[in-house]
């Protein structure tokens, strides 16, 4: 171990003795390794952004009908265009059919519509109508007051819950919106609870709503309006077969063959993230590996300025070689110089790459999270990199004949 520890000081002390020529050296890895961590860092981060807006959409309790399933081509949706709308009657045949499994069924829609306080105005908030199962979701709360209640809603009572940021833009943070009326596309409504802060997408904020009783919003946006079902099931564990119950009722009731298909769309969150991840993760793969590309070429600068030192070193590695130094002593020597010299600009690729990632994050919406395995994987990347192009240089240290190496001037 001690002979090692001393290689290791011995290509410090050759790099510190050699500043610009060592960077230069691993400037390729620099490059390499810091794209790598902010390539990392910033796909990390996206990915946990889309995942926390999928699961906040689509409900990780849940699982979602609409009109369409999700199609991923011109052909496909052709093919489901003639789908008939998602109605109310859709949701009553599912709770009529009594199963097991579920748990709850709300029906929802969703519109974008100008929301008024005196001399405030938001004129694209998003207004969601919601009926009165809603409050057996997860996904909806009321970080100050409270929601409404399932009498509000089934009575179509003209009460809202808006999203925080709504509430900030509405009335900022001199008033109390709890109990105030606003006018949401004309017509009157009281506040009765406000959201908690959810945050935002990709700059897109996820606070930018009010719930309103689902009458309501068909009085105010039409009866014709899309709706949405969100099933939840009894025990998270047995969704498919809560999902199979659902299918069963609506072909029932929408009078289908055995031999046709479904014609509405049924979904999870872990469903569009899977189509998510099968569409990124080629672009993701396609973005790493060309910049692993630099890598190599790093590697091969290595290589060289290897061999260079070995020439510059013929008569100290002879010297070694004829007061005992085995092959393999000489061949460690310049293996661990080599690799001390690439986890050197790996290192210093790593602290680049994190700083830009963060730096991206802080001043666009792109999201960064930093994984400690990103950490390790630039460093070992560039330890190996140094360990496969310095083998040759090493090797051919290790070949010097020792009476013709102290020959050499």
């Amino acid at each position: 171990m001690n002979k090692y520890l001393d290689a290791a000081a011995i290509a410090l002390e050759a790099i510190w003795a050699a500043k610009l020529r060592s960077f230069m050296t691993v400037l390729g890895n620099i490059v390499a390794v810091t794209s790598i961590i902010a390539v990392v860092s910033l796909i990390q981060g996206l990915n946990a952004s889309v995942k926390e807006a999928i699961v906040n959409q689509a409900g990780a309790d849940s699982f979602q009908i609409q009109q369409f399933p999700v199609t991923r081509s011109d052909e496909d949706f052709e093919r489901v265009r003639s789908n008939p709308r998602i109605s109310m009657q859709d949701a009553r045949a599912i709770r009529r059919f009594d199963s097991p499994l579920i748990d709850a069924v709300m029906a929802g829609a969703n519109a974008q519509g100008r929301i008024t306080y005196r001399d405030r105005s938001i004129p694209d908030a998003n207004v969601q109508g919601l009926t009165e199962e809603f409050s057996s979701f997860s996904g909806y709360d009321a970080e100050r007051g409270r929601l409404m209640t399932p009498t509000e809603v089934e009575a179509s009572r003209p009460v809202t819950v808006l999203g925080w940021q709504t509430a900030d833009r509405l009335f900022g943070t001199e008033i109390d919106p709890l109990e105030k009326i606003v006018q949401i596309e004309g017509t009157h409504f009281r506040v009765v609870g406000v959201s908690a802060k959810k945050g935002s997408v990709l700059g897109r904020s996820q606070d930018g709503f009010a719930l309103v009783p689902l009458g309501q919003f068909r009085m105010m946006f039409g009866a014709r309006r899309p709706l949405n079902l969100t099933v939840k099931p009894t025990d998270l564990a047995r969704i498919p077969e809560a999902m199979d119950d659902a299918t069963i009722a609506l072909r029932t009731a929408r009078g289908l063959k055995p031999r046709q298909t479904d014609n509405f769309g049924m979904y999870t969150a872990d469903t569009i993230l899977d189509i998510y991840h099968s569409a990124t993760n080629g672009i993701f793969a396609v973005l790493v590996g060309v910049v692993a590309l630099s890598l190599v070429v790093g590697g091969i600068v290595i290589m060289n300025i290897m061999l260079m030192v070995v020439s510059e070193r013929t008569r100290e590695i002879g010297l070694r070689k004829a007061l005992g130094a085995r092959r393999t002593d000489i061949m460690s020597q310049m293996l661990t110089e080599s690799v001390v010299l690439s986890v050197f600009g790996g290192v210093i690729g790593t602290l680049f790459g994190a700083t830009i990632a963060q730096v991206i994050a802080r001043f666009t919406p792109i999201p960064a999270e930093l994984e400690v395995w990103s950490i390790f994987l630039g460093i070992g990347i560039t330890a190996m990199v140094g360990l496969f192009f310095g083998l040759y240089p090493a090797m051919q240290a290790a070949r010097l004949d020792p009476i013709e190496a102290l020959r050499r001037e």
